[in-house]
């Protein structure tokens, strides 16, 4: 009954027997090995597109390096106010990018608004030297809510931000499992949408630690090379996310591995919606369920074994009035979850709610 994060699931069998072919014999370091140049073209072919690709090892210098690409110190990045950058990083993006200012919007919404953004965007021009423009707008997808923007937000997003000079990132942790969920081309959620810069996250869906970016502006890559090195995130024996990323994608895998934690997720769902003591928060989009539980109830789950975490009560939408007994939790499934896993649970939630 483990629901903390999808962190914790470690790697696919595939994945993991990767890393072993991968670890005989020697091969070239820094990323010149034949592992990572397959991973690269298996990226741009899963995309569509000839985009610049790089590997590191976690999603924070991911996100952080990709906007150092994206920005000066003196501008602005926004993202939605639940965004991991600004609420999960500590001040990573900053320091990467020199600076910039990040800016949350949209606080009390699940997504980011086409409205909001539009409205924040249509102010007026700053007054440089003394005020700071904006420059990137980085999307979430899924986002920290558990939710996907569809393709059309994603394409009205992007071009409102591009009409007003911006460049935008997609922060893709979960990047697989809103594929999964729309059941689209990857491109069509990417740069055919707007997406110059992604983030792309393996670590939360079956790999050990494989993160990539991925510049589908390639300009935008000019600096990545020394950025990555200067910040110590080249890997000397890179064939390791390579070989990754290289079985992850083979034969859709990735997409397998989503597809199942999403529908283990709309499982926990459905179970928690007709037991009396529950409230879902937002219907589930990916494999994320956000749900309001009495306070003792939570505790008799943990001590049986249930593992989850509570979520911020200010980012649920008022119409909720919790209560002070009330807590948020956040549940999240993940490959490695069964629905053994899911029934056992709820066996136990109404176990505890009848007693």
């Amino acid at each position: 009954m483990h629901f903390g994060s999808d962190n914790q699931s470690g790697a696919s069998d595939q994945v993991f027997a990767a890393l072993a072919q991968a670890n005989r014999g020697v091969s070239a370091a820094y990323g010149d090995d034949d592992w990572t140049q397959q991973a690269v073209a298996q990226i741009q072919t899963t995309f569509d597109s000839p985009a610049e690709v790089f590997f590191v090892s976690t999603g924070t210098a991911a996100n952080a390096l990709a906007l150092a690409c994206m920005s000066s110190p003196w501008q602005i990045i926004l993202c939605h106010a639940q965004a991991h950058i600004i609420n999960d990083e500590l001040t990573a993006p900053e320091f990467f990018t020199g600076g910039a200012r990040l800016i949350g919007l949209d606080a009390g919404r699940e997504k980011l608004s086409l409205a909001t953004l539009t409205q924040y965007l249509s102010r007026g021009s700053a007054h440089p030297p003394h005020n700071a423009e904006p420059a990137v707008l980085s999307l979430t997808q899924v986002t920290e809510s558990g939710q996907v923007y569809s393709i059309e937000e994603l394409t009205a997003l992007c071009a409102v931000a591009h009409q007003h000079g911006l460049t935008v990132h997609m922060d893709g942790a979960r990047f697989a499992n809103a594929v999964a969920s729309l059941g689209c081309h990857p491109a069509a959620m990417s740069w055919q949408a707007g997406v110059d810069v992604l983030s792309l996250g393996a670590t939360k869906n079956g790999a050990l630690g494989a993160e990539a970016i991925v510049f589908f502006n390639r300009a935008l890559a000019a600096n990545l090379v020394p950025l990555r090195k200067r910040s110590g995130h080249l890997v000397s024996k890179g064939r390791w996310l390579g070989a990754q990323f290289s079985a992850w994608l083979s034969d859709g895998h990735w997409l397998d591995l989503a597809g199942h934690a999403n529908r283990m997720a709309t499982h926990l769902e459905q179970g928690l919606l007709t037991c009396p003591a529950s409230r879902v928060v937002w219907p589930v989009a990916a494999n994320e369920v956000f749900a309001i539980l009495p306070r003792p109830l939570i505790e008799q789950l943990r001590a049986v074994g249930a593992v989850f975490y509570e979520w911020p009560r200010h980012f649920v939408p008022s119409h909720f009035n919790l209560s002070s007994d009330d807590e948020v939790v956040r549940l999240v499934t993940s490959f490695r979850t069964s629905a053994d896993d899911v029934s056992t649970f709820l066996d136990h939630l109404n176990r505890s709610v009848s007693v």
